[in-house]
């Protein structure tokens, strides 16, 4: 932990991240100097526990006045301010949180805070605010939020979260379950939410008659996990789906 005193004239970021975040707000006692002290001294407010109206309000207003910039803080602050809203007020305003995002988006599009505001208002869409009363367009307008994600790892978490919101929603297999295929392909997801979404895209897959899908993911799950409790039933899948196969030519 770097050590910093209150009114210290050298405070820097590098420094400012390795500190915690009572240590940032004695740092920073005015709320900072530079924009990325203020951009610390914000964060600082807004993960200091526990969080007041008073915190809120005082992060928000640096926040706003850091976004009206035109450097590398701006977005962030941006997505921390929609953040505001969206989780840290009592009573949160989906809505306002959805606008800034939106906004973060037309402004610098490809800047990391904007994809990632992205998926964030991608989940709104999906599950919070006001919508069309199908279900399968909420996923539309997630799909075409995910047609925006340029950064690999983030249209995957996106794909996931659209995949996960199928199944939630009850939309018919055929729209969601390509999210998830491609979600699994791409890697990256560990522990029990791989396990979660092998065996769910192998069942999924069965309902829908993509038995050479199916077995490649049961198939899958059986390398990774073969001592895991639920490897015997997912046996028992995996022979069913080549019992289908084997009138197609499968082994």
């Amino acid at each position: 932990m770097v050590a910093c005193s209150a009114g210290t004239a050298g405070n820097d970021w590098n420094s400012l991240a390795n500190l915690r975040t009572r240590d940032v707000l004695r740092a920073l006692p005015e709320g900072g100097g530079s924009r990325p002290e203020r951009l610390a001294w914000a964060a600082a407010e807004l993960g200091d526990q526990p969080v007041t109206e008073g915190n809120l309000q005082a992060a928000e207003r640096v926040l706003a006045e850091l976004a009206g910039g035109d450097d590398a803080i701006a977005p962030e602050a941006a997505y921390l301010r929609a953040r505001i809203y969206q989780l840290h007020r009592a009573t949160p305003d989906y809505a306002r949180a959805a606008a800034i995002y939106q906004e973060l988006a037309e402004r610098w599009p490809r800047s990391h805070w904007a994809q990632l505001g992205l998926v964030k208002l991608a989940l709104l869409e999906l599950y919070l605010l006001p919508g069309a009363a199908k279900e399968e367009d909420r996923i539309a307008t997630a799909e075409k939020l995910l047609a925006r994600v340029e950064e690999p790892p983030l249209r995957r978490d996106l794909q996931l979260q659209i995949g996960l919101a199928g199944i939630a929603l009850r939309v018919p297999i055929a729209r969601f379950l390509p999210h998830l295929v491609a979600a699994a392909r791409f890697g990256g997801i560990g522990g029990s939410a791989r396990e979660d979404i092998l065996v769910q895209i192998g069942v999924l897959s069965s309902r829908c008659g993509e038995w050479a899908q199916a077995r490649e993911f049961f198939e899958r799950y059986l390398q990774e996990f073969p001592r895991n409790a639920r490897a015997f039933a997912v046996r028992e899948r995996l022979a069913e789906v080549n019992r289908h196969l084997a009138p197609e030519g499968g082994p």
